[in-house]
This record gives structure tokens, C-alpha cells and sequence, in this order.
């Protein structure tokens, strides 16, 4: 999942709520809500965008029930939220064990992890290996995490630019 697909999606929202009455709070809780699932998927926090995407959808049931847009305004956003939590449910099943916690420097720990077990696994792995794994983030997030493997002496990086291959370092 892009970050633009996501962007796409919440300017989605904020095209469609502009038909809302002027000061309607709902307009704003639909909007703020949105960019808290935006926010949370960049991140990674899947248990919160889980969370804000159920809230996202009830606001969107209440919307509808108003009459201020088309019933097929919200079909459309409905249908792309629940793409937005499939993939996520999808990425949770996928990372056996990955628990997600309020602290930037656990999860990133638990990546790490899980990059050195892909690593064991397949040898030697590319930055584009890895967006499999963890298709919500960037490459220069993974490439990060490998500097930081780098510098902890736990891989090594053969080749450079587009065929930079990285593997577990030998430990003697």
C-alpha cells in the first residue's frame, strides 16, 4: 500500500465532505479521523488504524443516514477503507507474533528482528526483497534499518546502488 493511494483516498474524503453543511462537526470528525488513519498507517501502528477505520466507517453510516451526498460517495470510501484493513489484517497475519506497542523503538527492534530472520532465510536479500514484507514502508525506512544492522556489525553490504545485496554478518 502506497502513500499515495492513501493520500488519494483521505483527499477522497475531504472532496466528499465538503458538501456537509458549513460548521457540521461530523465534516471535521470524518476529516481528523482520516488523517489519524493516515497517520497511523505511515507509522505502522495497525492495531490503532484497525481501530480508527471501524470509528471512520460508523461516522460514515451517519453520514448517509443525512442525506447530504450520494449513497455512492460513501459505498466508494466504505470499499476503500476496507481494502486500507485487509491489507493491514493481511501484514498482521503474515508477521507471526509482531506486536504492536506505543514505542517507535520497540517496533523498530521487532523489524530488525524480522529482517534478520528473512535474512537467514534467503542468504542474501535487496531493499525490494524486503517491501514484500513490509509493503507500508518506504525503501529509505529499509534502508535505514540496514544501516543500523550495519553499524550494530549484525550484516554486510556487498555491491552498491541498485545492486547493493546485504547478508548476516559472519560472526567468528
Amino acid at each position: 500500500m502506497e502513500k499515495e493511494y492513501l493520500i488519494k483516498i483521505t483527499l477522497a474524503l475531504y472532496r466528499v465532505t465538503e458538501f456537509f453543511p458549513k460548521k457540521e462537526p461530523l465534516k471535521f470528525f470524518l476529516r481528523e479521523k482520516s488523517n489519524q488513519i493516515l497517520n497511523n498507517v505511515i507509522l505502522f501502528f495497525p492495531d490503532k488504524v484497525l481501530k480508527d477505520i471501524n470509528i471512520l466507517q460508523t461516522y460514515f453510516e451517519i453520514a448517509e443516514k443525512q442525506n447530504w451526498v450520494k449513497r455512492e460517495n460513501f459505498l466508494v470510501l466504505k470499499k476503500e477503507y476496507d481494502k486500507i484493513k485487509e491489507e493491514i489484517l493481511k501484514i498482521q497475519s503474515a508477521s507471526e507474533g509482531f506486536k504492536t506497542v506505543d514505542s517507535n523503538e520497540k517496533i523498530i527492534k521487532q523489524r530488525h528482528k524480522k529482517i534478520l530472520k528473512f535474512l537467514q532465510e534467503k542468504k542474501q536479500v535487496q531493499v525490494k526483497d524486503l517491501k514484500e514484507i513490509f509493503p507500508l514502508l518506504t525503501k529509505r525506512t529499509l534502508r535505514r534499518d540496514f544501516d543500523y544492522l550495519l553499524k550494530a556489525g549484525l550484516v554486510k553490504r556487498i555491491g552498491q546502488a541498485n545492486g547493493t545485496l546485504y547478508q548476516l554478518e559472519q560472526i567468528q
